[in-house]
């Protein structure tokens, strides 16, 4: 199968899946792709265990070796998920809950990032290596915005939580894509101590914001002079793709550069530069993008797990990764809660959605598909699968019901 049938059969089946929400399960249409391309994966990997006829394992490792799977994601899908992400932000509100999102996308991740690591490292009984474990910790960090928005747009969520549940879905992705390409260097022997980590962590997210502020500037300049739909959305495709190879050339962070210009374009150049018209196509355009993406990885995430040889080991380890995901992102939205007070916000309450709300998504999954062959991917295929579908199916499917609990005007809960 070459990889334009590839392409086809997989839009095919999302297109499929749409239907079947749209016409029978009636989920948040984000909602509704992901669960739809997870649980059709899952029978993807029953067939291949069961058919005997059906070699769809040695077809994915043809397809694999074809393809450049780590440069696809990292340099080509996830530069459009994050701007598509950060388009839809509310910047006013945002800004008011500013700290509070910084202290989570920051300390938040790196707490997330380290306590998994440690626990995962702990549950394989140390025949992962540390660093490897550290950089499931960091792949798993990020919470996904689409996924999150989907959710939580008609939910009645008081605006800001709402700001800062989707500033900081947005953020984390790209705090958490910068310690995840430092811990796969420190998994390879390229860095060996905490300064030069830190040195690194901080010279990358520095230089990519400010190259996202400029880049986001010129667009907007841009899109000033052009008063036509169809060139205001090749402007904004211009936006992404020369943001991210300007900050590959600089060595800087990519994802950081696309969500500080796709904030910047969301907020400014939607409002001030674009007509009615044309920031109806753009927006429904990145929409569109964010979803396919994301419906596409899970998908991909499901072949690749083809590869894997699953055992009782490997389950055991992957259910405790899930309930370690659930007590470290606790943890890394308490500690960072209470440092910044969660200002004007219901703090129990808060923690609560902030908590069961951190739904891993396309980031996580583009990330994992990004690990080399190794002893080791296996594993942290694994695990990060087994988090990723309970987080959308269990705890995305059940956050509606948990926010009416939490938010009736009855609720005596405590604050």
């Amino acid at each position: 199968m070459s990889s334009f049938e590839f392409v086809s059969v997989l839009l095919l089946l999302i297109a499929t899946l749409g239907l079947v929400n749209h016409r029978y399960l009636h989920l948040p249409r984000p909602i509704g792709l992901m669960a739809g391309s997870l649980v059709l994966s899952i029978i993807i990997i029953l067939i291949d265990r069961s058919v005997d006829v059906v070699d769809l394992r040695q077809w994915w490792g043809e397809l694999v070796a074809s393809i450049d799977m780590p440069h696809v994601f990292l340099n080509g899908l996830l530069a459009f998920m994050l701007f598509a992400g950060s388009l839809h932000v509310d910047m006013d509100s945002l800004r008011d809950q500013k700290w509070t999102v910084l202290a989570l996308a920051t300390i938040g991740v790196v707490l997330a990032t380290g306590l998994y690591g440690t626990g995962i490292w702990y549950v394989f009984g140390g025949s992962v290596p540390l660093p490897w474990c550290f950089a499931l910790g960091a792949l798993l960090a990020p919470t996904d915005p689409i996924a999150v928005g989907g959710l939580l747009k008609d939910a009645g969520l008081p605006p800001r939580l709402l700001a800062v549940v989707s500033g900081e879905s947005l953020f984390n992705d790209g705090v958490a894509v910068v310690i995840f390409a430092v811990t796969l260097e420190w998994a390879n022997g390229h860095v060996s101590t905490a300064g030069m980590i830190g040195m690194e962590l901080l010279i990358e997210a520095g230089g990519g914001i400010i190259l996202g502020f400029l880049t986001g500037y010129f667009a907007y300049r841009a899109l000033l002079l052009a008063d036509e739909p169809a060139l205001e959305l090749t402007i904004t495709l211009a936006l992404v793709t020369v943001t991210y190879s300007v900050a590959a050339a600089l060595h800087v962070s990519g994802p950081l550069a696309v969500v500080v210009a796709g904030l910047l374009t969301g907020h400014r150049s939607t409002r001030y530069a674009m007509t009615d018209r044309s920031r109806r196509e753009v927006v429904l355009f990145w929409g569109l993008m964010d979803e396919l993406l994301n419906a596409v990885l899970f998908l991909l995430m499901g072949f690749a797990l083809l590869s894997v040889e699953i055992n009782e080991r490997l389950l055991v380890a992957a259910a405790a990764g899930i309930g370690l995901a659930l007590v470290t992102r606790l943890i890394s939205v308490a500690v960072p809660a209470t440092l910044v007070h969660l200002r004007s916000l219901p703090k129990m309450r808060g923690i609560a959605v902030l908590t069961w709300g951190g739904l891993r998504g396309g980031i996580s999954v583009a990330l994992a598909l990004t690990l080399e062959p190794s002893p080791y991917r296996g594993a942290l295929l694994a695990v990060c699968y087994a988090v990723v579908v309970f987080t959308i199916l269990v705890q995305g499917l059940s956050m509606p019901m948990l926010i009416r609990r939490l938010f009736q005007p009855t609720a005596a809960l405590p604050r």
